[in-house]
C-alpha cells in the first residue's frame, strides 16, 4: 500500500524536473506527466512522477490529518508497557 502526501514544488528546472518539499525533506521528481505545474503548487508523487495537482486547501487539510495520526500512533505506542 503506498500513501500519498502532497508536496510543494519549490523548484522547476527546465519544464521537466521539480524540488518538492514533503514536510521538511527535500526530494526530486519528474514533471513529464503534468502540463501547468508551477512553483508554490502542490502535487501527488508516484515512483518518482508528479501525476495529479491538488489545491493548497485540499492538500494542507490532507497534511494536517496525517500530522494528527502519526501523532496518536506515537502516543499510542507511548502508553504501552
Amino acid at each position: 500500500m503506498c500513501i500519498a502526501i502532497p508536496s510543494k514544488i519549490i523548484k522547476i528546472d527546465g519544464n521537466s524536473m521539480a524540488t518538492i518539499d514533503v514536510e521538511g525533506a527535500k526530494r526530486t521528481a519528474s514533471l513529464l506527466l503534468l502540463d501547468d505545474a508551477e512553483v508554490g503548487d502542490y502535487v501527488i508523487v508516484h515512483a518518482g512522477f508528479a501525476i495529479n495537482k491538488v489545491n493548497e486547501e485540499e492538500a494542507l487539510k490532507t497534511i494536517e490529518i496525517l500530522r494528527k495520526t502519526v501523532s496518536m500512533m506515537k502516543t499510542a505506542s507511548d502508553e504501552k508497557p
